[in-house]
């Protein structure tokens, strides 16, 4: 028996020779649909009429709704954070640390049926405040269409925690404050401000690289309150969670690829495989798994996240809409990398600011990107998230 004074150790040992190897993981069955794309703008409160108005879609020069960039997050599996997600370490939970984006290719279409090549890619063990011995771990996914094109390649990071020690330790409680209430005035300057940004560029007009001066910014954008409810619909609209949308599938020639393994949850975070085969709702995510967290306070404090909270997959994507919001039709996300530096919690608000940084006329893509550096910021003006980003408009 470990006493009292011992110190906290990490067993990392089945996360080490995985280094390099390809992953397994979750695969779609069918292709991306018009309501999967729907589903995911609303779930992001991403008011962009190209990707949920059929009348506006067909008069733009792509003649139907198009998937948002930042979709392909949705049409991968757990949360596109498989790859990293590797190897078991008992009595361990997770948080999103980051994300790193790369596109490429056409844009995702209905109909369009993405595949993923899953490469893990590097890990760091430390030491933080939070939980002690904490694991960081990254890797790397490469996103293809059913033709081969290349879509996109992300590099997702997750940081890997002992529950118990972080339940402890207590720091999100400091971090988390108290539960936010918000008056009728605040609600409707909240309200403008989020209608101020959607109209800001409904039209999708691309500003021209020549007319974009360093030191410009964006419209800021405002999301939230969050709440149970959106935390919920943002689950959701991750198809993967949706039952009977998946299947497993393994790499071959590779031993051991690590598809559907037991991370090391704590009691109440796994998942019952077996069972789901007759109950779906035993890998459900929400009812049952690790995702209980983020929609039941109780749970929270378990893993010590202290209440309810949002999703680093989403706050990257509300990163890479907010860009591409502004960059119109013409324009294209070309690289975005986020590292987040909070959770957004139950009760929230997320400002969002971008600001225009540089303006590259010769890229290594070989068309002229602008530079631009975002912050997203909680209602006390706490740092949730930083984003480096580059964005290609046309001359």
């Amino acid at each position: 028996m470990a006493k009292a004074d011992d110190p906290v150790t990490m067993d990392i040992s089945d996360v080490e020779w995985r280094l390099g190897h390809h992953v397994g993981g979750g695969e779609l069955f069918e292709p991306c649909n018009k309501t999967d794309i729907r589903r995911w703008v609303m779930a992001m409160d991403y008011v962009n009429p190209l990707h949920w108005d059929q009348r506006f879609a067909s008069q733009t020069r792509f003649g139907d709704i198009i998937c948002p960039q930042s979709m392909l997050v949705a049409l991968d599996y757990g949360h596109g954070n498989n790859q990293a997600c590797v190897g078991r370490i008992e009595g361990q939970h997770l948080i999103f640390g980051g994300e790193e984006w790369w596109w490429y290719g056409p844009h995702v279409r209905p109909g369009d049926h993405i595949n993923h090549e899953r490469i893990f890619t590097g890990y760091k063990l430390t030491d933080t405040k939070f939980a002690g011995p904490t694991l960081f771990q990254s890797g790397d996914c490469i996103h293809r269409n059913q033709r081969g094109d290349l879509i996109a390649r992300s590099r997702p990071t997750v940081i890997r925690y002992l529950a118990s020690e972080a339940e402890k330790r207590g720091m999100q409680a400091e971090n988390a404050g108290e539960l936010r209430k918000w008056t009728a005035s605040e609600l409707d300057e909240i309200d403008q401000i989020r209608r101020h940004w959607f109209l800001s560029n409904r039209e999708g007009k691309s500003p021209s690289f020549a007319a974009v001066k360093v030191g410009d910014t964006l419209p800021r954008r405002v999301i939230g309150p969050h709440s149970i409810a959106s935390f919920t619909t943002e689950y959701r609209a991750f198809i993967f969670n949706i039952w009977g949308t998946f299947y497993w599938q393994g790499v071959e020639g590779v031993k051991d690829c690590w598809v559907n393994q037991d991370m090391g949850w704590i009691e109440g975070f796994g998942f019952d495989e077996e069972g789901a085969m007759i109950d779906p709702r035993l890998r459900d995510g929400l009812y049952v798994g690790p995702s209980r967290g983020h929609i039941d306070t109780e749970k929270a404090g378990e893993i010590g996240m202290h209440r309810a909270y949002g999703y680093g997959a989403t706050m990257a994507a509300w990163n890479t809409d907010y860009l591409a919001m502004w960059a119109g039709h013409d324009g294209m996300v070309r690289h975005a990398k986020s590292e987040f530096r909070s959770p957004a919690f139950e009760g929230d608000i997320t400002f969002i600011d971008g600001e225009v940084v540089e303006k590259i006329e010769q890229s290594e893509w070989g068309v002229p990107l602008v530079r631009i550096k975002v912050r997203m910021t909680n209602q006390d003006g706490k740092t949730v998230v930083t984003s480096v980003n580059e964005v290609e408009l046309p001359y």
